[in-house]
């Protein structure tokens, strides 16, 4: 089974047996997925990181298959039952889906009705009136009636059992799964008198979609309706059932109406197994694949904002000023220095109620001037945007200083501040001043400040709250390794959650690594490692090449050349230069090296490559160049946000739908997907990411629901006049968009044009459509009878909803299932 196994996961691959063979040994073996792809490209035949997670996945998949195949089989054999032909089929299941389809008639249950019938002698009465439906019913049930059992009863009992059998036979249920996943449809409504209670699910309250059409975020919102006992939320076969399932199981087992006696009881049973027992027993299964595509899905967007957030670029060792905003609890400051350190703290009250203005400034020009500050950094959450009208006024006022101020997420450093390795790593502090201190340090290293936080509490995510939470967690910690070893840790500045992420570094280990190190000072050479307790040659060989020792004994030390390859590295330096310092970062003496001279049985060609690219610019960091996003000045508020504008900003989170962008008012605005490009895009992802500094236009401004309507197709009309739901064809997708089969209120198009996204295959529904379409709405149109409100939120009867999030930036971003209109914004592309 192991061969097959390797050669299954091959072939989906795309790759050689062999490659996938030596990957899982070294899996086995202990090694990590970023130690194999960095150093172990020769073994592996260059599978890269993504494919060895991949690899890594569906090993875990066909494992749990293979064990649960092995369970099978002995539960069959136990009873009695296996036969040659039986195993086989059981040895030729290729999903777990498929295992258990075979395995159901033979699975251990409680006493069916149809069991009871078979103790009852009644199988050869259904066997009967199957094989031969010349046969009366009634006079055949008359021969197996007795004092306890009526012909009525019997009856009864053959249909049980004829039930039965056509609800386990394996590949009948396997056809009528495909074709319902093909064909069917989900369809929520809302409960009685939840109307007022569940307004946050009005887009769902008469809704139905093809299950192929539902992205994710509306499964989720209907599965998350459906627990909050707001929606009643079903898989229909198809909009209007033609009876072609119950004719399919007919024909399977022999079944027509041909006038025989026996003819209609048996159609009878084919339409009571279907409704009773085939149907429920389908629902049961495409709920959970739509549920499982809906939580890869969204564990995949959640992976990848996260990776882009860990590698937003680095201001890099200076000096930096944090400030957490607020009102009443007044402003925290925290002075961190070039290497992080907190050397000052202080609170300051600039704003209402105390409007401590010159005091504030005073303050701040003190502390910068004192400690050299270099950066000021903001957190993003209330009284953000007056905050950073402070820093500014500092910045006028002291030019001397050479301040430079960012706006920063502020995402999860409330969890932080709470934390217990923030107790222990700044215990003198209270909680409100290590919130500064983490906006500081987030500025200065992203990395190593964000891999203190739980990636869930981060909030890059969509429904991260309502995803199982083991493949969740596997997801993101697996992105913060791989982001973690492809920049490199210095192993003298580091936290322990930083070292724990490094690949071969367990917590207790990384506890140790820290522990030596204060002890006995900065870690002089890579070797020195192996003197820290319980570190031994595994995790040596595992770590040693993703730890960076800057001014170390050994120049190599902080580069990404793994110990076991420094001697190919010194017949390099014999060959060209004759000394490792003046070898390494020589352009033009490694450029005169033929890689393949140096290539032995022990490394490879594309080892010594990697070598060559290292030493010319060594601890090369693979995260962008640090540049910084201007707002515009006296735009610090949604009133002062006009149609038409033009301005910068910071993309915050990207979903399936769209990109949210903070333009420094408050309310991140939305870029919907349709006004992203002229051409069609399937990924907002292939336009933007978390960090990127981005142009926008503000195309619609709804101040009472708080929602900004953005496109980076500059040359976009905006909307003028007329109350927010009345502009006609405007929308998130501009005038006009990428037509697609819907009406966007006055405008053709607008939408996207798939099923699903506009026109009569789209969402929106009788109370609202979401930018994708209802029975007249087009994404990017107005829509519906009553227009559809601004963000591409046309469709539906009553107008759509649109626009972006009607809560607070950190409520939203941390907890977004708390707004009352989070789930119907989420339809409509407008929140998270």
């Amino acid at each position: 089974m192991t061969t097959s196994i390797h050669q299954r996961i091959a072939d989906e691959l795309g790759v050689r047996q062999g490659q996938v063979q030596t990957a899982v040994e070294l899996l086995d073996g202990g090694s990590t997925v970023p130690f194999i792809a960095r150093y172990r490209k020769e073994a592996t035949g260059m599978l890269d990181d993504a494919q060895l997670r991949t690899l890594e996945e569906r090993l875990r998949y066909l494992r749990e298959l293979e064990e649960r195949r092995a369970a099978v089989l002995d539960s069959i054999r136990t009873q009695g039952k296996l036969d040659d032909a039986l195993e086989a089929q059981i040895l030729a299941a290729d999903s777990k889906a498929r295992l258990e389809d075979i395995y159901l008639p033979y699975k251990p249950k409680r006493r069916t009705k149809a069991q009871i019938a078979r103790e009852a002698g009644l199988e050869p009465l259904a066997d009967g009136l199957l094989g031969d439906p010349t046969v009366d019913p009634q006079a055949a049930a008359a021969a197996f009636a007795g004092p306890d059992l009526d012909v009525a009863a019997a009856l009864d009992g053959a249909r049980s059992i004829l039930v039965e059998r056509f609800a386990e036979d394996a590949d009948l249920i396997g056809e009528l799964r495909e074709r319902m996943w093909t064909q069917g449809r989900a369809v929520s409504r809302v409960r009685d008198g939840k109307e007022t209670e569940g307004a946050k699910f009005a887009d769902y309250f008469d809704f139905a979609e093809p299950l192929t059409k539902l992205p994710s975020h509306r499964i989720l919102a209907m599965f998350r309706g459906e627990k909050e006992e707001v929606l009643e939320f079903v898989l229909e076969p198809e909009p209007e059932p033609t009876g072609d399932y119950e004719r399919t199981i007919a024909v399977k087992f022999g079944v027509a109406d041909l006038g025989r006696p026996a003819d209609k009881w048996l159609s009878d049973t084919v339409r009571w197994a279907w409704r009773t027992r085939i149907l429920v027993h389908l629902g049961i299964d495409l709920r959970m694949r739509l549920r499982q595509a809906a939580e890869d899905e969204a564990v995949r967007v959640f992976a990848a904002n996260l990776r882009d957030l860990l590698l937003a670029a680095p201001a890099g060792t200076r000096p930096t000023m944090g400030l957490d905003p607020g009102l009443r609890t007044g402003v925290k400051v925290a002075i961190v220095d070039d290497t992080g350190k907190v050397v000052a703290h202080d609170t300051i009250y600039p704003h209402e109620p105390k409007r401590q203005w010159d005091q504030a400034l005073g303050v701040l020009s003190r502390l910068a001037a004192a400690y050299k500050v270099e950066l000021i950094a903001i957190g993003n959450g209330t009284a953000s945007r007056e905050t950073d009208k402070l820093a500014g006024d500092l910045i006028a006022a002291h030019p001397e200083l050479n301040l430079t101020k960012i706006v920063v997420s502020e995402a999860g450093a409330s969890v932080y501040s709470a934390s217990a390795f923030a107790s222990a790593e700044l215990p003198d502090l209270d909680v409100s001043i290590r919130g500064a201190v983490s906006i500081a340090r987030r500025l200065q290293d992203p990395l190593a400040e964000l891999v203190k936080i739980d990636p869930k509490s981060i909030g890059v995510g969509q429904y991260q709250h309502d995803l199982a939470e083991a493949k969740l967690s596997r997801s993101l910690d697996a992105v913060v390794e791989d982001c973690v070893n492809a920049v490199g840790v210095d192993v003298n500045t580091a936290s322990a959650p930083l070292l724990t992420r490094v690949s071969g570094i367990s917590a207790g280990l990384a506890e140790n690594i820290v522990g030596h190190r204060d002890a006995n000072g900065p870690f002089r050479s890579r070797k020195a490692l192996k003197d820290v307790a319980r570190l031994g040659p595994k995790a040596f060989e595992q770590c040693a090449g993703f730890l960076r020792i800057p001014g170390g004994d050994d120049p190599l030390d902080s580069s990404s050349v793994h110990p076991e390859a420094y001697p190919v590295v010194r017949r390099i330096m014999a060959a060209t230069t004759g000394d490792i310092a003046t070898l390494i970062g020589n352009g033009a003496a490694l450029r005169t090296v033929k890689a393949t001279d140096f290539v032995d049985d022990t490394f490879g060609l594309p080892t010594v490559t990697d070598i060559l690219a290292e030493l010319e610019k060594p601890g090369r960091d693979p995260r962008p160049a640090f540049r910084t996003a201007t707002f515009k000045d006296g735009v610090e508020k949604l009133s002062d946000l006009e149609p038409g504008m033009l301005l910068e900003g910071v993309v915050t989170n990207v979903a399936a739908f769209g990109a949210f962008v903070d333009v420094g008012v408050h309310q991140d605005g939305l870029v919907h997907i349709s006004a992203m490009s002229q051409t069609f895009i399937k990924d907002p992802r292939d336009v933007v990411k978390p960090g990127d500094i981005v142009r926008v236009k503000v195309l619609e401004v709804d101040i009472p629901r708080k929602r900004i309507s953005l496109t980076l197709r500059l040359e976009d009309e905006a909307a003028r006049g007329g109350a927010p739901g009345e502009r006609r064809g405007q929308g998130a997708g501009g005038p006009g968009g990428q037509r697609g089969p819907g009406q966007g209120g006055g405008r053709p198009g607008g939408g996207q044009g798939a099923p699903g996204q506009g026109g009569r295959a789209g969402g929106g529904g009788r109370s609202g459509g979401d930018g994708s379409g209802g029975r007249q709405g087009g994404q990017g149109g107005a829509g519906g009878r009553q227009g559809g409100g601004q963000g591409g939120a046309g469709g539906g009867r009553q107008g759509g909803g649109g626009g972006q999030g009607g809560q607070p930036r950190q409520q939203r971003r941390e907890e977004p299932a708390n707004s009352a209109m989070a789930e119907a914004l989420r339809r409509a592309g407008l929140t998270k």
